[in-house]
């Protein structure tokens, strides 16, 4: 190859948004050294990003003000290329499958160990481990440079109650339960329920009945029947002391949740 320009043409003409140095450095035919040297004067240009060192992500001129492409056309590639299992998670998931009335300001990714989150130009991609992530049923988007791998909508319901404060707290939560809701499966609820902690199953069972949605609340009082199970606060980071109780679910009501529905 004759040149950097050369070989980024190349690999868009193929389909390909990102490359490695090594992978520059082989076409080129010269040394890691200037295969670097070459990589880095496309990214003065903004041509080239850099999420993570030595991979590197082809940016059209209509994303340069971002300083990147958006993530999701170069996560599902940086992950393979890191060799770990993802998803797209909590309100991205929740985004993709028309719940939340905001945008999320970053992209939430689901992986099985803990992972620094990247920042790649204005694009802020952030990680949250689950070790049984592997487990948990995914659905996939087309993107415009691939495929996007994105938790159900039911695992994201019950993800995005254990994770209030990384979702916009309970008020946020309680909006994209009532947007997810219309297109829950009782079933594949319960199931995703029983994975995880009781806490999260007496939370979401409370919100669920709160919004109106008694056929989904109801099929998690199975789940609980399972499982030793005690008495929570809605909100772990407020006093509960003094707080209404709901018997049926073993919640101490210490906030009162205001989604915007």
């Amino acid at each position: 190859m004759s040149s950097i320009s050369a070989f980024r043409d190349a690999l868009l003409a193929s389909g390909r948004v990102t490359f490695t140095t090594e992978e520059a450095t082989a076409a080129l035919a010269v040394s890691p050294a200037a295969a670097r040297a070459a990589i880095r004067r496309l990214k003065v240009k903004g041509e080239l990003a850099a999420p993570l060192r030595g991979f590197h992500v082809i940016v059209p001129p209509q994303h340069r003000r971002l300083g990147c492409r958006p993530a999701e056309e170069f996560l599902p590639q940086l992950m393979e290329h890191l060799g770990e299992p993802y998803y797209a998670a909590l309100l991205t998931a929740g985004r993709y499958h028309g719940a939340g009335h905001q945008v999320p300001q970053v992209f939430q990714v689901m992986v099985a160990r803990q992972r620094r989150d990247i920042q790649c130009g204005k694009v802020h991609i952030a990680f949250t481990s689950r070790q049984d992530m592997v487990a948990t049923p995914v659905v996939t988007r087309n993107t415009v440079t691939g495929t996007l791998r994105l938790s159900t909508r039911e695992a994201t319901a019950v993800e995005v109650v254990g994770h209030p404060h990384l979702c916009g707290y309970l008020d946020n939560v309680a909006t994209v339960l009532h947007g997810l809701a219309p297109s829950l499966q009782a079933r594949a609820l319960a199931a995703e329920a029983r994975r995880a902690p009781a806490a999260w199953v007496q939370r979401l069972g409370y919100l669920l009945s709160e919004l109106g949605w008694a056929r989904l609340a109801d099929s998690l009082d199975p789940v609980l029947a399972e499982r030793a199970h005690f008495p929570v606060a809605l909100a772990p980071w407020e006093d509960a002391a003094g707080a209404v109780r709901d018997l049926r679910w073993r919640v101490a009501v210490n906030v009162d949740v205001e989604p915007e529905l």
